[in-house]
């Protein structure tokens, strides 16, 4: 990737408050998080045991998506927003061990996310990556960004990944908007990759204890099965559809595979007609 370091300073890292990205870094084992993050994580698990679990199968969930659509749907160009702090095999690692020329766009917004983005997310000589830094709140700054732009070819398909990232977003900052206007930008031919956690299959009384556990900080926006295929309205879901992200294509996957309600997230592979 090509990235001047020295172009910008990275910005202040708040370790008082609990960010979205170090908590998942957290949840998978990584270094990279504060005590703010550990708390507000251990909350989340004391009152959702299995989360870990389900972090874990969600990365399972990106990886057979992006090696689906790299080998069989033959899709060189992956927009990822929402990517988190870097764990192996990202998205172009997984992309291009499969086509070198595979070309790769990440998005996010916390510093330390940009700090290892600038180091880690290296492509193969054949193919590209960048880093923008930028909220997914404002699809118009991401869409004309001069690196995206020069990574990606918007002329031809392109595989969006919205991957745990949606249910950060709250009802009021327009979450079917914000995808609408990024699909909209996509050519026929493109997908779209979404997971997204859900109360669905949980009882009242696990539903109250995350609730109490929410820090504030991090708000949680589950939704339904109903309004999660909401997003995909006008696209043509792959088969098996929306199932619970152990579920997506998992048949080489050890068994016994974990239940929905452990997972508490809905998953789905679309394309744009």
């Amino acid at each position: 990737m090509r990235h001047d370091q020295s172009a910008t300073p990275l910005p202040k890292i708040d370790t008082t408050v609990p960010h979205p990205a170090r908590r998942y870094d957290y949840w998978l084992g990584g270094k990279d998080n504060f005590a703010a993050d550990r708390e507000s994580g251990d909350a989340v698990a004391a009152a959702f045991p299995t989360i870990r679990t389900a972090i874990i199968e969600n990365r399972a969930f990106l990886r057979r998506a992006v090696t689906f659509l790299t080998a069989q749907a033959g899709i060189r160009q992956f927009f990822d927003i929402g990517t988190g702090i870097p764990t192996s095999p990202n998205v172009h690692e997984i992309a291009q061990s499969i086509a070198p020329t595979a070309r790769v766009v990440y998005v996010d917004n916390d510093p330390v996310v940009l700090s290892h983005a600038r180091a880690l997310m290296t492509s193969a000589p054949e193919g590209a990556t960048a880093y923008i830094d930028a909220d997914l709140r404002d699809p118009n700054k991401i869409l004309n960004d001069a690196d995206l732009r020069r990574v990606l070819d918007m002329s031809a398909p392109v595989a969006l990944m919205l991957v745990a990232i949606l249910h950060f977003i709250p009802a009021e900052a327009d979450p079917y908007g914000i995808v609408a206007r990024l699909v909209d930008a996509l050519p026929s031919g493109s997908y779209l990759v979404m997971s997204h956690a859900t109360y669905d299959f949980m009882p009242p009384e696990a539903i109250a204890k995350l609730d109490a556990a929410d820090s504030g900080q991090i708000k949680f926006n589950p939704r339904s099965r109903d309004d999660f295929a909401r997003f995909f309205d006008g696209l043509e879901l792959l088969p098996p559809g929306i199932v619970s992200i152990a579920e997506w294509r998992a048949e080489d996957e050890p068994a016994p595979r974990p239940t929905a309600a452990e997972m508490a997230s809905h998953c789905a592979v679309a394309r744009k007609p």
